[in-house]
């Protein structure tokens, strides 16, 4: 049963957060946010170009060089992210529900990681930071060394729209809490939401200039990324954005961070269970969407076990129920544009073309004629050459691949792909779905479940990136380390 939702309609978002305060575009360019469950204009946002870049850049690095910022000691940074992450705590419901019309994503989801992990992700940094040496003294040949690790500067953060307030706070809260300042550039396709990271830092008292946001398209991303006086970039987007990132990275020598796309492999030994495999699938492979850089749309199944495995994943994706993400009943919401549905049902096409064979879905739902839906959907007989196996999707069509020569077998069809992110090993036994899974080439990996923990280290082998987000190791990317030379007094202060 369907329910009414309140959908409020002043959502306009046309100045940008410089320097702490709302300032104006230098050439105003206005872009529609579409609902993705309705198609309709829920809002209007500006997009910027280089000159508004350029002025948030600046704002960033004086905030970091003249300002109290960079002379901030660790426990005022995070007495200063507790009270950021209080008022967006505030503001939660809302923001998840504003998320949820921006990309489909459904509300339950999105009260989690868009509502509620942003405040975590500022709460676990400014915890690590505290409990961090940000100096310690070494004895030396000479007397003594100071190892200090100082913030690396000022950071570009590209953040994508699947996740758009967990994702860009991978990057915001770590580095703030390494006393970096940033400049935050989100996607269009999510273009309301990220103003709502300005307003809570203003209420929590970030110093000006310390957290900027410039909504913009590719050419303010290479702005942000070219730029001479930022230090670092952290990006989480596709593999062919990444490649163009790091090119112009590596000229300038700069840092960078870059979580890419993935094409991950659930492997399904003989001995798993259906129902536990079930029971873990959502979040494996279908979780928002399939609008997930780990969906683990490649599911290899030992041939024994194969039809079986192939019946369970088709009547798991007929159990959906398409809708209003912000209805509680519905398990499954639209593609976040009508580009990217388009893009999916591409690939529907392709693999119709091909000699897989379609199990079920494979086109628009009925019934919903409104918004960017598409069925999920479930190929057999896929081979692991095929474009369904070897290209991320981004959407909810799922590759069923037969392996017959057991989990070395198993391991080397999972190891075949350019992309190395997520996957998951289902077993009976968890030391042999172990064993399995250590030789697999991944960043990340489930025995019997894939849930992503913010607590632990995630990022890609391969295609899939450079450097890791999350866990007490991400703040490393954002710290860089300078020796001092001393004399011995300093070992006995």
């Amino acid at each position: 049963m369907s329910v009414t939702v309140d959908r409020p309609s002043s959502l306009d978002r046309t100045r940008f957060f410089i320097d702490g305060s709302w300032t104006d575009p230098v050439r105003p360019e206005l872009r529609d946010q579409i609902e993705a469950a309705t198609g309709e204009r829920i809002g209007v946002a500006a997009l910027g170009g280089a000159a508004d870049i350029d002025a948030a850049v600046r704002a960033a690095r004086r905030a970091l060089d003249e300002g109290p910022w960079g002379r901030t000691t660790a426990a005022e940074r995070a007495a200063v992210l507790h009270a950021f992450a209080d008022a967006l705590d505030a503001r939660a419901a809302d923001t998840a529900s504003l998320v949820s019309r921006e990309n489909g994503m459904i509300l339950g989801l999105s009260n989690a990681l868009n509502g509620g992990a942003p405040g975590a992700l500022l709460r676990m940094y400014a915890d690590v930071v505290e409990n961090l040496a940000l100096e310690e003294v070494r004895p030396s040949q000479a007397g003594s060394t100071i190892v200090r690790r100082l913030p690396v500067g000022v950071v570009g953060a590209i953040a994508p729209w699947n996740f758009p307030q967990a994702l860009a706070m991978f990057k915001i809260a770590p580095a703030l809490a390494a006393g970096c300042t940033v400049v935050l550039k989100p996607s269009p396709e999510t273009a309301l939401d990220s103003y709502v990271f300005a307003d809570a830092a203003a209420e929590a008292g970030l110093p000006a200039g310390v957290l900027n946001i410039v909504l913009g398209d590719r050419d303010a991303g290479a702005a942000l990324v070219s730029h001479p006086l930022v230090d670092k970039i952290a990006f989480t987007g596709s593999t062919e954005a990444g490649r163009i990132i790091g090119q112009e990275c590596g000229r300038l020598l700069r840092r960078s961070t870059l979580e890419l796309g993935g094409k991950s492999a659930a492997i399904v030994l003989d001995d798993a269970s259906v129902d536990t495999f079930l029971a873990g699938l959502d979040n494996a492979s279908f979780l928002n969407n399939s609008q997930t850089c780990t969906t683990q749309s490649r599911i290899l199944v030992a041939r024994s076990r194969y039809d079986e495995f192939v019946d369970a994943v088709a009547g798991f994706a007929d159990a959906y129920t398409l809708g209003d993400p912000l209805d509680p009943a519905t398990t499954m919401g639209p593609m976040a544009t009508s580009g990217h549905r388009d893009k999916v049902l591409g690939y529907v096409d392709i693999a119709k073309n091909s000699d897989a064979r379609l199990v079920t879905g494979g086109g628009r739902p009925q019934g919903l004629d409104r918004g960017w839906f598409v069925q999920p959907t479930v190929f057999a007989d896929v081979d692991n050459s095929d474009r369904l196996a070897r290209e991320e999707v981004f959407g909810p069509v799922m590759a069923l691949i037969p392996f017959d020569g057991g989990d070395d077998e198993a391991v080397r069809m999972a190891n075949d792909s350019n992309y190395g992110l997520g996957g998951s090993v289902w077993s009976a036994d968890e030391d042999r779905a172990f064993s399995v899974a250590r030789r697999v080439r991944t960043g990340t990996i489930g025995l019997n479940y894939y849930t992503l923990d913010l607590g632990a280290p995630f990022g890609g082998f391969k295609d899939s990136g450079l450097g890791r987000e999350l866990g007490p190791e991400a703040i490393d990317a954002y710290l860089e380390y300078q020796s001092v030379y001393a004399s011995t007094r300093y070992l006995q202060s």
